[in-house]
């Protein structure tokens, strides 16, 4: 895991160069936050948990409204395919394969020097959740996947916090506000993960404009809770088609009775039963997970020099043996690209790093 930055201001606006009270003046204008809610959003800690297209867009509108602390999770890098919907990064990112929660950090210092970002790369898993998310206010979902959904899911419930639900592939758009206790929860309203073929970035596409409605939604209904009003918070499942114009409106108003998690509260992927290799979002690729292995980058690009192409930053090491390619991370997580193989992918990380 890297932590970049942890607790401390992302630096510091230049003394003198606006009024302190200037950079909000308009948001306080609005009689839904005024003074006092602006300072509640100055406290306020919240935590993104993946950093791809909805996650940061998240985060822009967040930071640019003046939530003291943001936390941004993320266990991928930039490439070029992401900067059509991903606002935050640009081509040098892409290029230098900018772990996304590192790239998130820079871009969000650069436009608010006041709020404190704390970039953790790494991969939400059981083992860890307890860690990443402790002392949050609020937890906002940008992943790309329905295992890590659930494993969210589970981890609120148990311990009552807010999460925001929020998903986008094509040209469609959904959201789901949980208030654990008081409103349905992930599993209520999807008690099984999807079966069969599922759409993603990779099958369907996806327009930006979908993830940015779906982003500004959630990001509303983030400061109506941090600000002290969480009455005034949807308690629906919307789903919006911006390309169609369908849209829809499933009530979340309560606990599905005999709900797993909420009802039950058998917190199964909290428990890691079960939880497979996940495929991410718009690749033909396998995670490695490989805990307790600390990587020296240069050491290794020393050694995979007469195999293939390498290249590494302080961030990630990147090594292509054609058709594959792997992106390995310090703490010996591993993005093995071409192939859906888990034993393939196992068996390329075993030859060129270690068994």
């Amino acid at each position: 895991m890297i932590s970049l930055g942890q607790e401390t201001k992302t630096g510091e606006a230049a003394e003198g160069k606006w009024p302190e009270n200037d950079r909000y003046s308009r948001q306080v204008l609005f009689r839904g936050i005024g003074g006092e809610g602006q300072r509640k959003l100055s406290s306020a800690r919240v935590a993104i948990v993946g950093c791809g297209a909805t996650g940061s867009a998240i985060a822009g509108l967040l930071a640019r409204s003046g939530v003291g602390m943001l936390r941004i999770i993320d266990r991928d890098y930039v490439e070029p395919s992401n900067l059509q919907r991903q606002s935050l990064f640009d081509e040098k990112d892409a290029a230098d394969s900018l772990p996304k929660a590192i790239a998130a950090k820079r871009k969000l210092a650069a436009f608010n020097s006041q709020v404190v970002v704390d970039a953790k790369v790494d991969d939400l898993v059981p083992a860890n959740i307890e860690a990443l998310l402790e002392g949050m206010s609020l937890i906002l979902d940008g992943t790309d996947n329905f295992e890590t959904r659930y494993l969210l899911n589970d981890y609120v419930v148990d311990r009552s916090l807010p999460w925001i639900y929020s998903a986008a592939v094509g040209s469609y758009a959904v959201t789901l506000n949980v208030l654990p206790g008081q409103t349905a929860c992930l599993a209520c309203i999807f008690p099984d993960s999807p079966r069969g073929m599922v759409e993603t970035c990779e099958t369907s596409g996806i327009l930006n404009s979908a993830v940015n409605l779906v982003a500004s939604i959630a990001a509303t209904e983030a400061l109506k809770f941090l600000v002290g009003n969480p009455t005034q918070m949807r308690r629906t499942l919307l789903s919006f088609d911006v390309w169609s114009n369908e849209h829809a409106e499933i009530s979340a108003a309560k606990p599905r009775a005999g709900c797993r998690a909420c009802g039950e509260r058998d917190f199964i992927h909290l428990a890691g039963e079960g939880r497979p290799h996940i495929t991410l979002c718009g690749r033909n690729s396998v995670q490695i997970h490989e805990r307790q292995r600390p990587i020296d980058f240069g050491e290794l690009d020393l050694r995979l020099q007469p195999h293939g192409t390498v290249r590494h930053n302080d961030f990630v090491l990147k090594f292509w043996h054609d058709p594959y390619e792997m992106t390995l991370f310090p703490d010996g997580r591993a993005i093995i690209k071409g192939t859906t193989d888990t034993a393939v992918a196992r068996s390329l990380y075993a030859r060129y790093v270690g068994s």
